[in-house]
């Protein structure tokens, strides 16, 4: 299935309108609707309202109450798949400014538990020092000052107890010449540290050996309901759990080709004396 990023807003609304005609023309109340698939009457009315998108399950619940045909189940079910796929691009962002994603950042770590992160190509904003997040923002005309603050403000999630954090980098992510040698050895040094928290999991992938897979792009999962993939343009956000456990066992994949804990820390800290040297 492909997604036209201007598809991904409009088939909100189409979702919510269909499913309200579709409703309607069956002759059933909204109560009744959700008697049948055990939900709450305010639940429906917010689905049919536009408020909240439904995941695909209660969409097939729903479809199942009022006996849909099957092609009309397969049409709903595809643009139910589209609206739970967000499409932000980078220049939407700058708009309306960087801090606004940050904050957007910061709301999904408060709500969430599990944290995956698959490194591909760079290092994180909560793995990253002051001058690396400064670096990475360098780039974009404006003052970033407020997105610098939020970015490193929200590192204080990585001291909570309460979450778990997965992070795979790759060798390229951590090595990559971002800075000048001596700062990537300081950003290599708080990997080191940050790899010691007792709620943080840090593995590297070393470039060597066999690895009959390729990763694309790189992503993060919040518990098993949200994957975020990023890319040079923007990010998709995926809610539909069919996309989120794809992504899931991706990164069990590279989980088995990492090395963790005190080998990690070993791999880290040679790389980090290469730029000091």
């Amino acid at each position: 299935m492909t997604f036209e990023p201007e598809e991904l807003g409009q088939s909100r609304a189409d979702l919510a309108e269909t499913l309200k005609t579709l409703r309607k023309r069956a002759g059933r109340t909204q109560v009744w609707l959700a008697q049948r698939c055990n939900m709450s009457q305010t639940k429906v009315s917010n689905v049919e309202g536009g408020k909240l998108t439904p995941t695909l399950v209660d969409v097939e619940l729903i479809l199942r109450a009022l006996d849909a045909p099957p092609k009309l189940v397969s049409e709903v079910a595809a643009l139910a798949r589209t609206a739970n796929t967000e499409w932000q691009d980078v220049w939407s962002q700058r708009r309306t400014g960087l801090e606004k994603k940050q904050n957007e950042l910061a709301g999904f770590e408060k709500s969430s538990t599990d944290f995956r992160y698959f490194l591909l190509s760079m290092v994180t904003g909560l793995l990253a020092t002051p001058e690396y997040v400064r670096a990475s923002l360098a780039g974009i005309p404006g003052d970033h000052s407020k997105a610098i603050a939020k970015k490193l403000e929200r590192q204080a999630v990585l001291y909570d107890m309460s979450k778990r954090f997965t992070f795979i980098l790759t060798e390229q992510a951590v090595r990559w010449p971002y800075l000048a040698a001596p700062v990537m050895a300081v950003q290599i040094d708080r990997l080191v540290s940050i790899s010691l928290l007792p709620n943080v999991r840090l593995g590297v992938i070393p470039l060597e050996g066999h690895m009959p897979t390729a990763p694309l792009n790189t992503f993060t999962v919040c518990d098993s309901r949200i994957a975020t993939v990023e890319t040079s343009t923007g990010a998709m956000i995926f809610r539909d759990h069919r996309d989120v456990s794809a992504h899931l066992n991706e990164f069990s994949t590279y989980e088995r080709y990492a090395v963790f804990g005190e080998q990690a820390r070993e791999r880290l800290t040679a790389w980090a004396s290469q730029f000091r040297s």
